[in-house]
């Protein structure tokens, strides 16, 4: 009996057809289901392997029974859905995230279920590839550098794909001493075989430090093995930019510095805030993004501009949009440009193409790496608040109508509070609509200079009014009737799905504290 590649969250199997010809298993569009002994056995299946990895990565399964029918989980688009909307800088308006935004989950919602099952399918998928391509070289297939390109592709999507989890599921990284608390179980083995089923089964959640030095060695295993340079899969310069990312999670400042002083030179922000998106594949800005196309993305349940742009099931919160310290005449609030108005409710334009949904979907930007780099010349032991203003003014001043007048000054910053807080503002604002703010309310749970306790209170699910977008110089004052949540309170993390505990005895004893 062959053995298939399977795409798992131990729990959930879902076994793929095997093909009678290599020519039948290269036209599968996408290449999702080939059998083990076919999927590395010749050079150009292991290609189509690893860009059945990356088309994992982009659409997922979620609960259908084709293993392409899933809704971009967790690369494709939920991820910026999922970090926008338990954020307060959006507006949630229909179904598909409401769960999500009024944090009414629980350990059967599909949305975080199907979070947590995408993510290890595609986790698993990775493992396979590193074991098969290894493999592969054993038998003289490929040679070791071949194969040393495809296992730190491999790596890096294993490395993100925890991370992304560790910010739903666990805690952040300062909550404990030394991070010793519950994170997520970090997979490192391909599961094939019913006997490596039941071994997995037995793997605890490993603690968050575990989880972070695991991140880390992966990445840094990508950034010394992958020799591609397109945009829409792994790269070194992926690699260095997410350490980035993981390094300023663990506050660890320096670091942040060290990694991001390797991309210099290597990349440049585009002459305006819309040029990542006006060309989403060609710019000098973008590191890594996803690919989507015509004929291989999620369609209407999940591409980024369908949801976003022709949906419209996410607004921009007057909360974020009447803040003064977004400027009126920043060009990130161009209309046509990076907004689009709709009966006086702002909706974001980042996402282009609403016929064939072809807008990558944009992981990791250069402006991130510089505002990473920017906090932690602030924060770090021996300070640089000079450094810190040079690295944040990069970002915002390409948005200002008159950057001379405009930008910010060192004077201007009396404290390192001061300056910390323009810079996570700066990232509010920056990367709207782009998922990330969760990720920042996560990371500054507890934190010493700009604290976030819980998750914010918010604008009411689908509560909108035209008069509340109006700028006149003053914060939004409106209801936020979605209340605050503490960060005490066991809704801030999400449960380890029903569907994995129920099969899972070792993680159902390890659900966070009040899902049991």
């Amino acid at each position: 009996m062959k053995k298939y590649l399977k795409f798992i969250a131990i729990s959930v199997l879902v076994l793929g057809t095997s093909a009678c010809s290599e020519e039948k298993l290269l036209n599968l569009t996408p290449i999702n289901n080939i059998s083990i002994e076919e999927a590395f056995s010749t050079p150009s299946l292991i290609e189509s392997s690893i860009n059945g990895m990356y088309n994992a990565a982009a659409i997922g399964q979620y609960n259908s029974t084709n293993p392409n029918g899933g809704r971009g989980f967790v690369w494709g688009a939920a991820f910026v859905q999922q970090g926008d909307n338990r954020g307060e800088d959006v507006v949630n308006i229909q179904a598909f995230y409401q769960i999500t935004y009024t944090s009414t989950h629980d350990a059967g919602s599909a949305n975080n279920t199907y979070y947590w099952v995408d993510a290890y399918r595609l986790i698993n998928r990775c493992n396979l590839a590193i074991e098969g391509v290894t493999t592969a070289v054993s038998n003289g297939i490929i040679t070791q550098a071949v194969a040393n390109n495809y296992i730190g592709q491999a790596k890096f999507l294993r490395a993100i794909t925890h991370f992304e989890l560790l910010t739903y599921f666990a805690r952040p990284y300062n909550f404990s001493a030394g991070a010793s608390h519950l994170g997520i179980p970090y997979r490192e083995v391909g599961v094939d075989t019913q006997a490596e089923i039941a071994s997995e089964l037995l793997k605890p959640r490993n603690t968050v430090a575990e989880c972070y030095d695991k991140v880390i060695a992966d990445l840094t295993a990508a950034e010394s093995l992958t020799t591609n340079v397109t945009l829409t899969k792994a790269s070194k310069n992926a690699a260095i930019a997410f350490k980035t990312r993981v390094y300023l999670h663990k506050r660890d400042w320096n670091n942040v510095i060290t990694e991001g002083q390797k991309l210099n030179g290597a990349y440049a922000l585009t002459g305006t805030p819309n040029g990542p998106f006006a060309n989403s594949y060609v710019n000098t800005e973008s590191i890594f993004s996803i690919l989507m196309a015509s004929t291989l993305n999620p369609g209407v349940n999940a591409a980024l501009a369908s949801q976003y742009k022709t949906r419209k099931l996410v607004s921009v919160s007057p909360i974020i949009w009447k803040d003064p310290s977004w400027l009126s005449d920043d060009k990130r609030r161009e209309e046509g440009v990076l907004i689009e108005t709709v009966a006086g409710v702002k909706y974001t334009n980042k996402y282009k193409d609403g016929v064939n949904y072809t807008d990558a979907a944009p992981v990791i930007r250069y402006a991130e790496v510089l505002l990473n780099m920017a906090e932690a010349y602030a924060r770090r032991s021996s300070a640089d608040a000079s450094l810190s203003v040079t690295e944040l003014n990069k970002v915002r001043n390409r948005a200002l109508a008159n950057p001379t007048t405009q930008q910010y000054l060192l004077s201007q910053f009396l404290s390192q509070t001061a300056l910390v807080a323009a810079i996570i503002k700066e990232r509010r604002i920056e990367f709207l609509m782009e998922g990330r703010r969760w990720s920042d309310i996560h990371r500054l749970q507890g934190d010493n200079l700009v604290p976030i306790d819980g998750i914010p209170a918010k604008v009411g699910n689908g509560s909108l009014v035209a008069s509340g977008f109006v700028l006149d110089g003053t914060p939004y004052s409106g209801p936020r009737s979605e209340a605050a949540i503490p960060g005490s309170d066991f809704r801030f993390l999400w449960p380890i799905p029903l569907l994995e505990t129920n099969n899972n005895p070792t993680l159902k004893a390890q659900q966070n504290p009040g899902w049991e």
